[in-house]
């Protein structure tokens, strides 16, 4: 039987794997066990070298989890993704070829460079945990988790997210340069070679679906929590002066979903603000678009990505919204 010491000791043998090839980032890997066991996705963005595809690599290899990654180029068919029927000569049949969605971890790399159409071969994976190809219908193994990144900076030959696909991440997540101190330690470990360390398996298929059980039907969450999580997204449609597009009904059950499981990371099997507080930015920011005249007002229109106006924008509504006791 699952325990909340089980879910944090899971968690700790998870971040000490992590820390031997990732220097520092320890939000970073919270965010992800958080997805993991609440059913979420994430889109990892920042610039080239800041480790996106070695964290996914580290993270999926931690827990043992079957781990794909895509590339994604302009040229990239949906066939490419999930799989197609392929003529078997010897049998004189059709016999199906599963894509790398066929796993349990896919990385996802630079979404934004697929077409559209391409893009749109991830939505009924990512919502349903299934795929259908060419009438045929086939489940995904649990659990089933996209890590998808993106680079803000170069946008030749890359396509926009659209706001259905954006809508089935759970966390968009910034991926920043590491402070100076971390930097020197990237230094120190290059100075002994190129080799990475390697990452031990710590846990397993079924305890991370126990672990995801136990979060589901154990953490609680009193109905005043509720009311606040309620409150914090319906302000982002509250006919605010500088939000256009506010958070959909989805944008709180993902955060409802996220909290429980960080109350469970924190050792608690209930919901405090605090567990809500930490999750409303990577939540919500890339489900809400700022009013082109607010972001000219702060000179932030060139920031593509407006993480700061986003930030700005967000804590004020969190600043105004009671607490409850």
């Amino acid at each position: 039987m699952m325990s909340i010491p089980d879910v944090q000791n899971l968690y700790a043998r998870i971040l000490a794997e992590f820390s031997k090839v990732i220097v520092g980032k320890p939000d970073i890997l919270k965010f992800m066990m958080i997805a993991l066991l609440s059913n979420g996705h994430i889109l990892l963005e920042g610039v080239p070298g800041v480790a996106k595809t070695l964290m996914a690599k580290a993270f999926s290899k931690s827990l043992n989890l079957d781990f794909k990654r895509i590339q994604f180029t302009p040229d990239m068919l949906p066939g490419d993704v999930v799989g197609t029927f392929i003529f078997n000569a010897k049998s004189q049949d059709f016999t199906l070829r599963r894509g790398p969605i066929f796993a349990n971890v896919i990385l996802a790399d630079e979404i934004n460079r697929a077409s559209p159409k391409t893009q749109s071969s991830l939505l009924e994976a990512m919502q349903e945990r299934q795929v259908t190809i060419e009438g045929y219908t086939e489940r995904l193994q649990e659990p089933f988790m996209v890590l998808a990144t993106q680079n803000p900076v170069e946008l030749e030959g890359t396509y926009v997210l659209p706001e259905s696909q954006l809508d089935r991440f759970m966390f968009r997540i910034i991926v920043d340069y590491p402070s100076h101190d971390e930097g020197v330690r990237i230094l120190e470990r290059a100075l002994k070679g190129t080799d990475l360390p390697d990452v031990n398996i710590v846990s397993s298929r079924d305890e991370i679906l126990t672990a995801r059980e136990f979060v589901t039907k154990t953490i609680h969450v009193d109905r005043d929590i509720l009311d606040y999580m309620v409150k914090i997204v319906e302000s982002t449609r509250d006919k605010n002066s500088e939000i256009a597009l506010g958070g959909s009904p989805k944008a709180a059950v993902h955060l409802l979903s996220a909290a429980r499981a960080a109350a469970a990371l924190e050792g608690r099997n209930y919901v405090i603000p605090d567990d809500i507080t930490q999750l409303v930015f990577p939540v919500l920011n890339h489900r809400i678009m700022l009013k082109t005249k607010f972001l000219t007002d702060i000179n932030s229109s060139e920031d593509r990505y407006q993480y700061k106006a986003l930030n700005q924008v967000l804590s004020g509504i969190l600043s105004e919204i009671q607490v409850p006791r």
